[in-house]
């Protein structure tokens, strides 16, 4: 019995991203056709592969055996094709540190399920202003940012919520609230001291950072409360509203892309989709489906 491979590398696309319509566009098709490519795949080996439900795919118990041969034999085919090939392109990423938080590893993960193997991938982190300065300077081919005005280039991706987080235990403090942040010209961190001076509320700085993996230790450590979009809060605690912080606006998450190159295309393609499906679905999407495997 022979398997189709490109029904087998959307049967993996499928089981990244959790949904079909983004496998699809991350494959630069249409669900339709991953659905029934899917169908094939599993008439073929006999087994159903894939619980769908109207949000999302979940693999069975046999899609769950078959998905690390499935990588193994896409993997294969693609090695045997660049045999006597150069290592294919870098691929340069930058992602700002306010938009994606405990979603990178996903985004990663994804990628790796639609680039080309052995493509060597390099990452920038860092605020939005500096990321778009970097895509501009021509240092990175695909960014990521976070964006707090509804104007500029790129496509947007979608809108990530901003909140107050708090230590669990946290009270309301009778003087300046303390607050953690990145430095500036942190464009979260101005949307919030604007809100909080809109309010008439006294801060000051308790914590300043140069990650939001640091402000989020921070929080958790006591220091203060720190403004975090949805997907960079994750689990933390958000701030009781009784306290009277003032509520502050979503930011819209978009995406600076070259495309000149096939291998740009493609990981502009499962960027594009593997951040809208975790604006969506923050929890399910910054969690790990199956353990990882190197190609």
């Amino acid at each position: 019995m022979a398997l189709d491979l490109e029904s087998v590398r959307l049967f993996v696309l499928a089981a990244e991203y959790g949904n079909l319509t983004r496998a699809a566009e991350a494959a630069g098709t249409v669900q339709p056709v991953v659905s029934q490519r899917i169908k094939s795949l599993e008439a073929a080996l006999g087994k159903r592969l894939l619980d769908r439900g109207p949000r999302h795919v979940r693999l069975t118990e046999a899609g769950t055996a078959f998905i690390d041969p499935a990588r193994r034999l896409l993997a294969a085919h693609e090695a045997a094709l660049r045999w006597d090939d150069d290592q294919p392109p870098a691929l340069a990423l930058g992602i700002s540190d306010h938009a994606l938080g405990t979603a990178f590893e996903g985004l990663l993960r994804r990628l790796q399920s639609t680039l080309p193997a052995r493509t060597p991938i390099t990452v920038r982190l860092g605020q939005s202003g500096d990321i778009r300065h970097l895509y501009e300077g021509g240092s990175i081919d695909l960014a990521i940012i976070r964006r707090e005005a509804n104007t500029g280039e790129g496509e947007v991706l979608g809108e990530d919520p901003l909140a107050w987080h708090a230590p669990e235990g946290w009270a309301m403090p009778d003087g300046p609230i303390p607050v953690i942040s990145l430095p500036p010209p942190c464009g979260v961190r101005a949307v919030a001291a604007k809100a909080l001076d809109r309010a008439g509320l006294p801060w000051r700085e308790a914590f300043v950072g140069g990650s939001c993996l640091a402000l989020a230790a921070a929080v958790r450590a006591g220091l203060g409360v720190a403004p975090l979009g949805r997907m960079v809060g994750g689990d933390l605690p958000a701030a009781n509203v009784a306290w009277g912080l003032p509520a502050l606006p979503a930011s819209q998450i978009v995406m600076l892309a070259r495309t000149a190159t096939p291998a740009q295309a493609i990981a502009a393609r499962a960027l594009a989709a593997s951040v809208r499906e975790t604006l969506k679905h923050p929890a399910t999407a910054a969690k790990p489906r199956r353990k990882f495997n190197t190609r």
